[in-house]
């Protein structure tokens, strides 16, 4: 197996964690550095049971699911927000309105 693949979709994990941490500010970047660790942690999950000669396709499918799960509730999240408070920063949900 090549595992420049493996390092890859790990680099992939990393980078996405690390854009997550830096796009706070906005509620529309972080769902989409959380979708792409959904995403990369996909590819990496059925690369390492290859890797181990493991063959168990509905680990990746269970994972895709619980992506298009977590992806229209953070889709919701954010219609929810943006009606609310009028824009997806972050810091508008900190401020007191009497």
């Amino acid at each position: 197996m090549n595992y420049s693949l493996i390092v890859f979709t790990q680099l992939a994990i990393y980078a996405m964690i690390m854009a997550l941490l830096i796009q706070r500010s906005h509620f529309l970047m972080s769902l989409l550095c959380l979708e792409g660790i959904m995403l990369s942690t996909v590819l990496f999950i059925p690369i390492m049971m290859y890797s181990m000669s493991l063959i168990l396709p509905t680990i990746s499918i269970i994972m895709l699911t619980f992506g298009a799960c977590e992806a229209s509730l953070g889709l919701s999240l954010l219609v929810k927000m943006s009606r609310s408070y009028g824009s997806d920063m972050m810091s508008s949900l900190s401020t007191n309105k009497c």
